[in-house]
């Protein structure tokens, strides 16, 4: 039985038609890279994309790059509507592309990170590859010689620069993804008259995502998967729960914060997991400065990096929040 109210899910044509624009042949390949399968898109760009290529487009910030998951994230309407006004991959590339310097080779599934990182920011930050009279400019010039469905992406871009910010300020440079499993929470506290309607999110940076929310129940199971970018300088990864109320603000109902590191600093010491066997590689230590209820091992698992993770909610009468992460790297 789902533990998911029914207005928490998409329409089954809405994911039809995003499922029906992937299967395009031109949309089988990453549009950057080529690698075959992508299981990501830059929704206001228009193009689906690998995970490799992800990871660079989420450094461009969403004022360039907007990335959903194609299984895990939930789509707007408008932003499928965006992704089939485009047209896909093709289409978008004949115009992202349509100047690339003769001799010049982009980039294929296993390029490092530099040169997919160099050939991305120049094909979408600085438009080095676009027909000039189409490059997006400061006072927001528009060209009357402008495609319908590239004056969609253009004014995209417009709207969230709007506030005149640089797109070189605040770039921040990833090193991986952060997969979170959110799996339940026990003994939560009362918010509403006897119940709560819970939900967790979670923050790392400038990033937030959030679980459903579960109404009436104090012991909800989630099992929801949430994805975060890792930069370079990362801290620890906060989680709230909060008891979701329609007419005034969310009541908080428990934090806790996860350290990162002896995930990532294991993971990067021990290299390519794909290439080891089942063992553990880390442990973050319960300790009275931390949330922990057990001792949290890393372990590698059927070639991926995973970490179960048993946290006593702080700053509340009660309640626990149980988690699996998964570490992948951008760079594997």
């Amino acid at each position: 039985m789902s533990h998911f109210p029914a207005d928490f899910r998409r329409p089954e044509p809405a994911k039809s038609r995003l499922k029906d624009l992937l299967l395009q042949k031109d949309n089988q390949l990453c549009a950057d890279c080529g690698a075959p399968d992508p299981k990501w898109a830059s929704a206001n760009i228009g193009v689906f994309i690998c995970l490799k290529c992800s990871g660079v487009h989420r450094s461009l910030g969403t004022h360039i790059s907007k990335v959903l998951s194609i299984t895990l994230d939930e789509w707007s309407d408008d932003e499928i509507d965006a992704m089939i006004e485009v047209g896909g991959n093709g289409s978008a590339n004949s115009i992202y592309e349509a100047f690339i310097p003769v001799g010049y080779t982009k980039p294929g599934p296993s390029a490092s990170h530099e040169e997919r990182s160099n050939f991305i920011r120049s094909k979408y930050e600085l438009q080095e590859f676009l027909k000039p009279s189409l490059r997006i400019v400061s006072n927001n010039s528009k060209s009357s010689e402008e495609p319908s469905f590239f004056q969609e992406i253009s004014d995209s871009f417009r709207s969230s620069n709007s506030s005149k910010k640089s797109p070189q300020e605040g770039m921040v440079e990833f090193m991986g993804l952060l997969k979170v499993k959110v799996i339940k929470g026990t003994n939560l506290a009362v918010r509403d008259v006897k119940s709560s309607d819970p939900f967790i999110t979670l923050t790392l940076g400038q990033q937030t995502a959030k679980t459903t929310v579960i109404k009436s129940n104090l012991n909800p199971v989630w099992n929801e998967e949430l994805m975060l970018s890792v930069p370079q300088e990362y801290g620890p990864l906060k989680l709230q729960v909060f008891d979701h109320d329609v007419i005034s603000s969310n009541d908080l109902m428990g934090e806790a914060e996860i350290d990162l590191q002896p995930m990532i600093t294991s993971a990067m010491a021990f290299g390519d997991a794909e290439k080891l066997e089942n063992m553990q590689i880390g442990k973050w230590l319960k300790s009275d400065d931390n949330a922990l209820i057990d001792d949290s091992a890393v372990i590698i698992i059927d070639g991926m990096v995973k970490q179960e993770v048993s946290l006593k909610l702080q700053n509340v009468e009660s309640g626990e929040v149980y988690l699996e992460l998964e570490w992948m790297p951008l760079d594997q």
